[in-house]
């Protein structure tokens, strides 16, 4: 019995050297969040220097951010950028070298990232009724990509069980294909079909990737890409806690 009550006095104990041990970290992006992206990270320390970790992201689809100024940029007018959605996922492995200690100081970070993209994208075409306005087919589908890259950043706890995690900057570059069909809000006659087939076409002209796209019928088309992915990863903070 004595015994017993023994190993019951230890467990505040070995509780207590189990937080100062501290090998796991929850967090979540902070600068993520206004532009609607939530992104939450547990990472572990497996050695002195060395952790693994895992990423979701998540953003529901909703016209882009700041549509209205990359419209202007970009200048072209076959697709409706005000009117173009897109929502996506992200499951992020990453493996850390630290440089000071564990899940503190500067690391150099290996990644993997593997994405999805849910798309609307209006296509113009030119109507055949005298002093139409141009419509436009959206064209819905999924891109995903699949990258590896790197990244260099910097943790160090604040207060007592939490931690700021600060990506300096980092890339990734990778594959990734797509398939979009148009949704047709009525059938197009002949000279309609043609008019969305050349705006289509010229996106063939948008490098390094492959667009194969074709208008099947007075109400089908369908686009599909395949090409090279690259990314920045840089200038995000983390607020984490360690237990």
């Amino acid at each position: 019995m004595k015994k017993i009550f023994f190993l019951i006095a230890l467990i505040p104990l070995f509780t207590h050297a189990q937080l100062l041990k501290s090998n796991n970290v929850i967090k979540t992006n902070l600068t993520s969040i206004p532009l609607g992206n939530y992104h939450i990270t547990y990472e572990r320390a497996i050695a002195k220097k060395l952790s693994l970790s895992i990423s979701y992201r998540f953003m529901p689809k909703r016209t882009v951010p700041l549509a209205g100024i990359v419209e202007k940029q970009i200048k072209n007018d076959d697709i409706k950028l005000g009117d173009f959605k897109m929502g996506n996922y992200a499951i992020t492995p990453e493996f850390r070298i630290y440089h000071i200690k564990k899940l503190r100081g500067f690391y150099l970070a290996l990644y993997g990232r593997f994405a999805s993209f849910d798309l609307d994208v209006p296509v113009k075409y030119v109507p055949t009724i005298p002093g139409s306005s141009p419509e436009y087919v959206k064209f819905s589908g999924t891109i995903k990509s699949a990258s590896g890259g790197v990244m260099i950043g910097t943790q160090f706890s604040i207060f007592k069980k939490m931690v700021l995690d600060f990506w300096i900057i980092g890339a990734h570059y990778g594959s990734s294909n797509g398939d979009l069909n148009g949704v047709f809000d009525r059938n197009l006659d002949y000279l309609e079909q043609q008019s969305l087939k050349a705006s289509l076409d010229n996106f063939k002209e948008v490098g390094p990737f492959k667009f194969e796209s074709k208008v099947t019928s007075a109400n089908s088309a369908y686009a599909k890409t395949v090409g090279p992915w690259a990314g920045i990863r840089g200038l995000g903070l983390s607020l984490g806690i360690r237990f």
